[in-house]
């Protein structure tokens, strides 16, 4: 069996996950409120990353190093998973699911900030495609504006910040040791916000199986998105990624009986562009890294 057609069923991992998590906040948006999601969420992921680490023997390399570094990137993702929740209960998951796409062009944009890489013109040209493509899937003017379009497109700011600063946390830190620290703060996060307004709900058992699949999908497709990394190139992995588009596309129909129309498939394709063209690019300057090195 070919390493790329492992990566190819690990993709297919990634995107059932992805997938399954959205349709399981959904069933519980009715219940919950977005904080209140969060913080069962992270209690549950983090007996889930304890079990998993345990039984791995991997709680030793769990670390109190760069606290600021994890308290920035928690944010981040607090902040985008917020956003992104409310978002899929407010416009159709396809939407949702294209402005998400956005996220690893503002991790283009943020890198030249936080980790000083340069902005070559191939980056540059791949931001302005990603970016057009947001207002062709958005279409901002007073007749169609939706805050579920702006917090979908916030919260592919939120990841990609959660993003960079995973990247910078990787150079000295344990994934079980990223993913403990996620679950304690992000709970911590999720039981202030939830607490604020005096009123927290607590979830039917009928909804627990969906809170349960919410918690585990995250972490699932993260496992298979990394692990498809690290079988086959990105130019391979992250086309695969974006067949999420036209899956959630599928089940908002099927499910929700949400429209697709042409601005949504046009505007999709055009971040998929920008995204493909920048990743394309950055794997050609690495194998001419490598080339020349050798």
């Amino acid at each position: 069996m070919s390493q790329t057609f492992v990566a190819v069923l690990f993709m297919g991992g990634t995107i059932v996950a992805f997938t399954s998590m959205a349709v399981a906040g959904r069933a519980v948006s009715s219940e919950l409120d977005t904080f209140e999601i969060m913080m069962y969420r992270s209690f549950i992921g983090f007996v889930l990353v304890m079990t998993i680490g345990g039984a791995l023997g991997r709680l030793r390399d769990i670390r109190r190093a760069r606290m600021g570094t994890h308290a920035v990137r928690n944010i981040g993702h607090f902040a985008g998973q917020n956003l992104w929740f409310f978002a899929i209960t407010a416009i159709p998951l396809a939407q949702v699911f294209a402005l998400e796409f956005t996220m690893p062009l503002w991790v283009m944009m943020l890198s030249l900030f936080v980790l000083g890489e340069r902005i070559t013109r191939v980056r540059a040209l791949a931001a302005l495609i990603g970016f057009a493509g947001i207002l062709v899937v958005a279409r901002p003017s007073p007749s169609t504006f939706d805050w579920g379009l702006v917090a979908a497109a916030a919260s592919a700011v939120g990841f990609a910040i959660s993003a960079v600063y995973t990247r910078l946390l990787t150079r000295t830190e344990s994934t079980i040791s990223i993913l403990f620290w996620l679950t304690v703060m992000q709970a911590g996060f999720g039981v202030l916000f939830s607490f604020a307004d005096g009123d927290v709900a607590v979830p039917p058992l009928a909804i627990l199986p969906w809170l349960v699949i919410i918690a585990g999908a995250g972490l699932f497709a993260h496992w298979c998105l990394t692990n498809a990394l690290a079988r086959a190139p990105a130019t391979v992995v992250m086309p695969i990624d974006f067949v999420r588009l036209p899956v959630i596309a599928l089940v908002g129909v099927m499910l929700y009986q949400e429209p697709i129309d042409a601005f949504l498939v046009l505007g999709g394709a055009m971040i998929f562009a920008g995204n493909y063209l920048n990743v394309a690019s950055e794997t050609r300057a690495a194998r001419h890294s490598l080339g020349g090195n050798g």
